[in-house]
């Protein structure tokens, strides 16, 4: 599987994402409307709209990307390494036009690589592109391409196998593989928290990094290959 991908090409992709607001009471009236006639075939039927806010953040037009981190592969005396960037901050439209800067000296045949990146990370930044009022990147827009024109890998896509109700988390996946995983602090259900409570930015970010990690090697197993040991993983400013 993937024999011929050039990992060059590719850059493994992870976003963290939080609601727009710290809470349902400070999102503006008619936004709280839009709110719950959004979700109100996604809520238990006891569940307000105020308590199913937490979740806001998975929904780009009630949330904001708050960090992307990117994993770039290079080959050295026969061994593959990964570097680790990532654009963080507390203003969305800064990280997203640092983003777009970093695409706009890659090439146009870039290959962007995430677990449930088709439904959720690609989209998502898009999203939150238009809502800036930022241009599109060539390597993000599908807008007119035929499927077989889009190059984006989805390692969950991958290991459907044709099987689309089928949903696997990271985590579950690199663990069957045979993958350790390097999450041992938060997970998405916290990130909310984390940001808005704790107000540790750094924390999401090493955690958002870890994913890239995870998907990284889910992919060098996917193209049949040894995974990518700890010494040759670096984090670059």
């Amino acid at each position: 599987m993937l024999k011929t991908l050039d990992l060059s090409q590719v850059i493994v992709l992870d976003i963290e994402t939080v609601p727009q607001y710290p809470s349902f009471e400070d999102v503006p009236p008619h936004l709280q409307e839009l709110w719950e006639q959004k979700t109100q075939f996604q809520r238990k039927p006891e569940q307000t709209a105020n308590e199913f806010y937490e979740r806001a953040g998975i929904l780009a037009e009630f949330g904001k990307i708050i960090c992307i981190s990117l994993g770039i592969f290079s080959y050295n005396s026969k061994t593959y390494s990964l570097r680790l960037k990532s654009f963080y901050d507390e203003d969305e439209k800064k990280i997203l036009e640092q983003f777009c800067y970093l695409l706009s000296k890659q090439p146009q045949k870039l290959i962007f690589c995430a677990h449930n990146g088709k439904e959720f990370d690609f989209p998502y930044i898009c999203r939150r592109l238009l809502i800036n009022g930022l241009e599109i990147p060539s390597q993000l827009d599908i807008s007119g391409k035929k499927p077989w024109e889009v190059h984006h890998i989805d390692t969950m896509e991958m290991w459907k196998f044709g099987d689309h109700k089928h949903y696997t988390s990271l985590n579950l996946l690199a663990c069957s593989l045979n993958i350790t995983t390097p999450k041992d602090d938060i997970d998405g259900s916290q990130v909310r928290q984390v940001y808005y409570e704790e107000k540790n930015l750094e924390r999401i970010v090493t955690y958002c990094q870890k994913d890239v990690i995870t998907t990284a090697q889910v992919l060098l197993k996917f193209k049949g290959m040894d995974i990518i040991s700890a010494e040759n993983i670096t984090i670059v400013s």
